[in-house]
């Protein structure tokens, strides 16, 4: 017991803590790339699709065909959630790999897409488990991100550490309930809002306006550490408290980052129309690149065109381009 309360075996555990809650959040995390393998021609092929893209642009995804030479891929996708039509995007080739770009989608945007692959006289789906879905965001400054990941590591680690303390008998340690305070305000209330608004345009996203867990976690991991900083500033016995925040704290941090995070609503009014991809920067898709519609036009569609041509040659109107009233040349 006394090797467990040396200074340095406490912070060499709440490090190794720390750092496995960190990286199972991270690798748990909706935005974590779609990983797997598949079988094509004979041959297992892995793949590692996007589910997150960042900055102006579009969002590249690609496949590596090497072990299947000659083989094809489309590149199918579409807005998500909602039954919208799905677009289509010939993957070219790009060294070994095949390559389309998804137009880029507003900050908070959501699509998903699936790899049509053909090989072998057979075509396989990739991945074969359904669609991948992925969110743009817009681009974060480093001198924002990097501090907020910085606060909230730090956060987790001296409450850890406070934690373990506890555990084996000693006391908590005033200083570090206090700094765990510190930099989880710092990091989840004030840079974390930053980080939020550069990536999606919205500060806050959690409760009460929205249902946002990574918001609302911190606001719960705020509210559960609170109990033990008032009482190390009134330098009270705050063992219980630690002991119960540090429980709630990590178990809200084990819930995958970035879980029901914002999302567009591409059926309400203000979304722009889901039959057609949003443009890139240049205002237009990518030179070379053609987007196909699967999804047949509607019955109302189809009757307006038809009723737009009708009124273009209509019964006694001037011929094309005779220059006469009513003919185009003088519209």
């Amino acid at each position: 017991m006394r090797l467990l309360r040396r200074p340095v075996t406490v912070w060499t555990l709440a490090l190794l803590v720390t750092l496995t809650l960190a990286v199972f959040q991270r690798m748990t995390g909706p935005t974590h790339p779609r990983r797997g393998t598949v079988r094509v021609a004979a041959s297992d092929l892995g793949f590692r699709l996007p589910r997150s893209h960042g900055g102006a642009g579009g969002m590249a995804v690609s496949i590596d065909l090497h072990k299947v030479p000659g083989a094809s891929a489309v590149l199918q996708w579409r807005l998500y959630p909602g039954e919208h039509p799905w677009h289509e995007l010939p993957m070219t080739p790009d060294g070994e790999d095949l390559t389309a770009e998804i137009p880029h989608q507003p900050p908070a945007g959501k699509v998903e897409y699936r790899i049509l692959l053909e090989a072998g006289g057979s075509s396989v789906q990739v991945p074969p488990r359904g669609p991948v879905v992925a969110r743009f965001k817009g681009a974060v400054p480093l001198a924002v991100l990097v501090p907020h990941i910085l606060c909230m590591f730090l956060s987790m680690l001296l409450a850890t550490h406070a934690f373990i303390r506890v555990v084996v008998g000693g006391p908590a340690p005033r200083a570090t309930v206090l700094l765990g305070m510190l930099f989880l305000m710092a990091g989840g209330l004030l840079l974390g809002p930053m980080v939020q608004h550069h990536a999606f345009g919205a500060y806050w996203t959690g409760w009460p306006y929205g249902t946002d867990l990574t918001d609302n976690k911190t606001a719960i991991a705020f509210l559960a550490w609170l109990p033990a900083t008032i009482l190390a500033l009134r330098r009270r016995r705050m063992g219980p408290a630690v002991l119960a925040g540090w429980v709630v704290m990590m178990g809200v941090f084990l819930i995958p980052h970035s879980l029901r995070g914002s999302q567009i609503d591409w059926d309400s009014k203000k979304a722009p129309p889901a039959s057609v991809p949003a443009p890139r920067e240049s205002g237009m898709l990518a030179p070379g690149w053609s987007t196909r519609v699967t999804k047949a036009p509607s019955a109302r569609a189809v009757h307006q065109v038809a009723s737009r041509r009708a009124e273009k040659v209509a019964p006694g109107s001037a011929s094309a381009g005779s220059g006469k009233p009513g003919g185009p040349a003088a519209r």
